[in-house]
């Protein structure tokens, strides 16, 4: 199903970002994880040269890679993001709409923005066909630890839609080397791990009225016709509520509650998680495909200004523990 969705939604070409400005649960968990992945200081605190503020090219995989880069001021360590764009967009725009790579340079974060492979509109999914996108942003942390001075144990992700993806999918295939990971209108495009992993917090907001990625699940793309509309109804997505309780099951996470945020915004949270993790869902009533804060995109919905999910995020982040 998760190979059918990648190809429906690059297909449907929907796009999960403003232009650049001028922009069923999942089995139960086996009784304990495994080790986290690494757990080995960074060794960029020693470079004679570290990496620059601005756009950077590596090659993984036969292919060259891009990611823009923003560093914060002082010597560090510094914590760092991967802030993973959606389908039909790219690495500039989703800078400018998630204000990570500036809002979190300012926070002490090293933000990095990595592109989708060349002719791709999107990441690929762990075990679907494509380029190695997982081992991409693997080796993406590792050059960023080799050039900056990183502080070890303290690296996240960050997404939007097709990106919150694929951020929720590297914290299985990275095995605990994330600390915590933030999925825009995306939470339940990608099922919780079936076996356990180490302790990780997860942030999630949605919309009620997203008609891409449906909150409520069923069949995504709901304004799509003909051949596009055969192959949305072939996809079924679990309730975004629905696959914010497998996480919970798979992190540990009991006390379940629900309140009211702000106008028009639900929180349901969880009073503890393994390892002092946390699990937190905002709900925003009526609310589009969209990403909550100033970044008003009439085309994707209605957007929440009165809840900044950057901050927000850049909470949860600060407030995780360190591996």
């Amino acid at each position: 199903m998760t190979l059918l969705m990648a190809a429906l939604l690059m297909a449907a070409g929907c796009t999960a970002a403003p232009p650049p400005p001028s922009s069923t649960l999942p089995p139960p968990p086996s009784p304990s994880p495994s080790p986290p992945a690494r757990a080995a200081p960074t060794s960029g605190c020693q470079a004679a040269r570290r990496l620059e503020p601005g756009t950077h090219r590596i090659r993984h995989g036969g292919l060259e890679r891009r990611f823009l880069l923003s560093v914060p001021d002082g010597p560090g360590p510094h914590p760092v993001i991967l802030d993973l764009h959606g389908l039909n967009s790219d690495a500039a725009r989703q800078s400018a709409y998630s204000r990570l790579a500036d809002t979190g340079a300012r926070r002490g974060y090293i933000v990095a923005t990595p592109q989708a492979a060349e002719g791709r509109m999107g990441w690929t999914l762990p075990h679907t066909a494509g380029p190695d996108d997982t081992g991409f942003l693997t080796a993406l942390l590792d050059h960023l630890e080799r050039g900056l001075c990183v502080r070890s144990g303290r690296e996240f992700a960050a997404g939007m839609s097709y990106g919150a993806a694929m951020a929720t999918a590297l914290i299985c295939e990275l095995n605990g080397r994330l600390t915590a990971v933030a999925a825009v209108a995306g939470l339940n495009l990608v099922r919780p791990c079936p076996r356990a992993v180490p302790p990780v917090t997860v942030v999630a907001f949605h919309g009620t009225a997203d008609r891409i990625v449906p909150y409520r699940g069923g069949h995504p793309l709901r304004d799509a016709t003909g051949g596009l509309r055969e192959l949305a109804d072939l996809v079924v997505l679990d309730p975004v509520e629905q696959a914010a309780d497998g996480w919970a099951a798979l992190l540990g996470c009991t006390g379940r509650t629900t309140a009211a945020q702000a106008r028009k915004v639900r929180v349901r949270d969880w009073k503890t998680c393994r390892g002092g993790a946390t699990l937190r869902l905002y709900t925003i009533d009526g609310g589009g495909h969209t990403w909550p804060g100033p970044i008003d995109v009439p085309w994707l919905g209605t957007t929440a200004r009165d809840l900044d999910a950057t901050a927000l995020i850049l909470d949860t982040f600060d407030r995780a523990p360190a591996r």
